[in-house]
């Protein structure tokens, strides 16, 4: 751990309030000052992650405290400050929004109470004055417990109407005010269905991120907002039981990674390469050959806007293929599963060949077909799980899918204790095993030895 230990929430008042950008600026200024950073997301985000890494040079880390026990997830929290500074904690939605109405069940309080962080709160001064003190005021007063130390006030024109804002704020809620964001031509992050358009699809200029640091660097009081970040004491966590060391030598990994396939948790990818695991990166739009392995990952993304070229790959569609008959072990989350049926309709209403091991249809909506957490129970052995096992994950897209063989997994939506929606998910043939499910191995790195085990068997 590192000698001055700091960490903050960048959290906002909801939606749309501008973390994101906020934080890959703060992220810039940070790293330009010679710190190192840790950028971390709370939740199962992959995009935002994306663009943190992508702007800090640093794998982003998702905190989620619905798949993570707090043990757990504490652990790995301290693990990733081993070699870091300050660990810049963007938020997901609104301070207290979580997961039903409880604000301290997966939301960016009660993440922040749980690993002893300071709240910076990101509010909008646009077209408000003293009224931005009444906002300010009642998140405040929401939950008197937790730790709000700053106010960055966002969509600011001028230092006449900061200083008004300023002003209301420390005034009435005696809180400090740590500085504005001006509004930044060329900050923009480009958007569609899913949310960000991904930082691998887009040609990440640093400049215009190093311009906004500049800027912010006039505009934020980082000497007040380092000083707030001190922690006194790391937050307390063990591991679970882990996979032994050499659970995986002489195996190999192929991962699915290019424009079409590159949702994973950089956590995941670790405990996998902790069992001596040999890891390869391959490309399923690219590649006309398949790595020589006993295992392959398909992670999610969107095939749906790469079905041309995925369909006429044909030989790395045959080369999936024959490893699956060889048995070698497949797991497939979301985009990878789209892609393991047998063919996929665009949202266009284009219909293209896919690989035809997981039989069915996959076909693009128009809204969300699932979104949010949900727990899945294996109701027989399964790549990942044993009949029984619950496995907690999130499900976010727009395809929905059509299976030709029957569901292996019983998945419910529980929210404020009642069920919302079950319905059946999760498809295993031979050796391949795919759902629509994310999920993050260390809630239970025993998903990790049934794929080991059902690896060792290939022939």
């Amino acid at each position: 751990m590192a000698a001055n230990f700091r960490a903050f929430v960048l959290a906002g008042t909801g939606s749309g309030c501008g973390k994101t950008t906020v934080t890959l600026g703060l992220l810039s200024l940070l790293k330009k000052r010679g710190l190192r950073v840790q950028p971390c997301k709370v939740g199962p985000d992959y995009l935002d992650t994306g663009w943190h890494t992508a702007v800090s040079g640093t794998a982003s880390r998702n905190l989620d405290s619905f798949m993570l026990p707090t043990s757990t997830l504490n652990a790995l929290f301290c693990e990733h400050m081993q070699h870091a500074d300050i660990a810049v904690i963007e938020g997901v939605m609104g301070l207290y929004d979580g997961y039903g109405t409880d604000p301290n069940y997966c939301s960016s309080a009660a993440m922040a109470k749980q690993l002893g962080c300071p709240v910076i709160l990101l509010v909008d001064g646009k077209a408000v004055s003293t009224s931005i003190a009444a906002t300010v005021m009642g998140f405040q007063h929401f939950d008197p417990t937790l730790n709000i130390a700053g106010v960055i006030v966002n969509r600011v024109n001028s230092e006449t109407h900061y200083q008004l804002l300023k002003v209301a704020i420390e005034r009435y809620c005696s809180i400090p005010v740590l500085g504005y964001v001006p509004r930044v031509d060329g900050v923009a992050l480009p958007e569609r269905h899913l949310g960000l358009v991904t930082a691998r699809e887009s040609i990440v200029n640093q400049l215009p991120w190093q311009e906004f640091a500049t800027t912010l660097e006039q505009t934020l009081d980082i000497d007040a907002l380092l000083a707030l970040s001190q922690l006194d004491t790391p937050p307390v966590g063990e591991w679970p039981a882990l996979p032994a060391a050499d659970a995986g030598a002489g195996l190999t990994l192929a991962i699915a990674d290019d424009e079409a396939f590159n949702f994973y948790y950089p956590d995941n990818i670790t405990l996998l390469a902790r069992t001596g695991l040999n890891i390869v990166r391959f490309s399923p739009l690219h590649d006309s050959r398949l790595p020589d392995c006993q295992m392959i990952w398909l992670g999610g993304g969107y095939p749906e806007l790469h079905a041309a070229g995925l369909a006429q790959n044909s030989t790395m569609l045959a080369q999936l293929r024959a490893a699956h008959q060889r048995g070698v072990a497949i797991y497939a989350e979301c985009g990878g599963l789209m892609y393991l049926g047998s063919s996929l309709e665009d949202s266009n209403g284009d219909i293209w060949p896919m690989a035809d091991i997981i039989p069915g249809h996959s076909k693009m909506g128009k809204r969300l077909t699932r979104f949010g957490y949900c727990e899945a129970q294996a109701e027989q052995q399964t790549l990942l799980a044993a009949p029984g096992d619950v496995l907690r994950g999130h499900e976010f897209h727009y395809s929905d899918f059509t299976p030709q063989t029957q569901a292996v997994m019983s998945c419910r939506k529980v929210r404020d204790g009642e069920t919302l929606q079950a319905w059946s998910g999760g498809w295993q043939v031979g050796s391949a095993f795919a759902s629509y499910l994310h999920v993050h191995f260390a809630q239970r790195p025993e998903m990790l030895n049934h794929w080991l085990a059902a690896a060792r068997s290939v022939k």
